[in-house]
């Protein structure tokens, strides 16, 4: 079926009177309005997900066109060819396939976080416009929702790239979809209570964009930057200069003939933390996406920790075969995260524990080339010192067991995981 047959049967089913609204999947469903004889006012907007339609609602509504060949089928001088090539860098590109591998955990509102330095939102819309009486279906909106965010292992910024990509329009023969516009608006607050003294965040000059669905196709991306001042290095004086930010976007869609709709409120949100902690986080100063879950991974097949690795799958896996041993035994660093510990008195006293531990079961082991292996580690507020006897030690060959602490210590300054962080261990075979 051509385009023209399509509208012309939409049309003979719909009628076209009416103003509109934008009815969208991102708000709850409202009871529909009583119609009346006098005009309708704002309030009696009705916003409905497309997808609890009944299938008869939408029949007709199922044949999207690309808004680059609607306007040009409907002469619009501003339908401008797209750009052949994506201009995005390389990094973006690599990111952007993976978050569509990642599609069901990409389209949250907070994406999908890839690291604690890269995160993506794919977010598809599927909008039906009606009248304010919430009576008459007048036409359909689809788009694609992208927001990529870099963190920076060395720089107190975090940067944003948004855009509207894959508009797909079918309107009524009545209703003009190039004067249809959407909006991206952005916002951010400080956690105050959680961050160090005077935390400040600036944020780009521009946070708002609302364009003609024209403007989308042919420029879809735009770049926002948020960073935040530091007072040189003071992490020696107890001052890590954390700043935990919120950032969070809300999507605007209207008709020049209907009410706006304002009902997308915190559709994307992301949690960022600049520090300034010093040698202990690595590069002396950076920034994170705080809600990404950061892993410690070994392999029981790597020959430089596999007697490391072996201990912790048993610590997690099967704790009976560990000591101290006691029944229902169990060790945290799976399901529950263990935390750093940055303390040197801390991390000392859970050493001497744990090598007291290993001397009771195995004895005098000097001389041997085997040390006193721990889990959870030292450097966890989880260690041996904790309390509750949820830990395990294992004489492994030395070299190995120092090798295994200069993974942890890597993972811990790559991820800039800093006292008090939570991670998790995951060990493969």
């Amino acid at each position: 079926m051509n385009i023209r047959t399509a509208l012309i049967r939409l049309a003979r089913a719909t009628a076209t009177t009416m103003a509109l609204t934008l009815l969208t999947a991102a708000t709850s469903t409202a009871t529909p309005a009583t119609a009346t004889t006098n005009d309708p006012g704002p309030e009696e907007t009705v916003f409905v997900d497309a997808a609890s339609l009944p299938a008869d609602e939408l029949r007709g509504l199922d044949q999207p066109i690309p808004y680059a060949e609607y306007a040009r089928f409907h002469g619009s001088k501003s339908a401008a060819p797209r750009a052949a090539a994506d201009p995005a860098p390389g990094d973006q590109q690599d990111l952007r396939q993976e978050c569509t591998n990642h599609a069901a955990q990409a389209k949250t509102a907070t994406g999908w976080l890839k690291s604690r330095f890269e995160s993506c939102q794919k977010r598809p819309f599927d909008l039906v416009l009606r009248d304010i009486r919430g009576t008459t279906t007048l036409g359909r909106l689809w788009f694609d929702q992208w927001v990529l965010g870099f963190a920076y292992d060395g720089s107190r910024r975090v940067d944003y790239v948004s855009s509207i990509e894959n508009i797909r329009v079918q309107p009524i023969p009545t209703e003009d979809a190039k004067k249809w516009r959407i909006g991206q608006h952005f916002h951010h607050s400080v956690n105050a209570s959680s961050s160090d003294a005077d935390p400040l965040v600036t944020a780009p000059q521009t946070v708002n964009r609302d364009e003609l669905l024209g403007v989308w196709d042919t420029q879809p991306h735009w770049n926002l930057t948020y960073t935040s001042p530091d007072k040189g290095a003071l992490f020696d004086q107890g001052n890590q200069q954390r700043v935990l930010l919120t950032v969070a976007m809300d999507v605007s869609a209207s008709s020049p003939n209907s009410a706006p709709f304002t009902g997308g409120s915190n559709l994307y949100h992301s949690s960022v933390r600049y520090d300034y902690a010093g040698p202990v986080a690595g590069k002396h100063k950076g920034t994170v996406f705080s809600k990404a879950r950061v892993e410690l991974v070994m392999s029981q097949k790597d020959p430089a920790v596999n007697e490391s690795a072996v201990h912790v799958y048993d610590a997690l896996n099967r704790p009976e075969r560990t000591f101290p041993s006691w029944p229902g035994k169990s060790v945290p660093g799976s399901k529950e995260p263990l935390r750093r510990v940055v303390a040197t008195k801390k991390i000392e006293d859970n050493r001497k524990k744990s090598i007291k531990e290993c001397k009771k079961v195995w004895g005098d082991y000097a001389g041997s080339g085997l040390e006193c292996d721990e889990y959870p580690f030292a450097s966890t507020k989880e260690g041996s010192t904790k309390g509750d006897n949820r830990f395990s030690v294992r004489l492994i060959d030395g070299k190995d067991n120092r090798k295994g602490g200069e993974r942890l210590n890597e993972m811990y300054t790559l991820n800039r995981v800093l006292d008090g962080d939570p991670f998790y261990v995951k060990i493969t075979n």
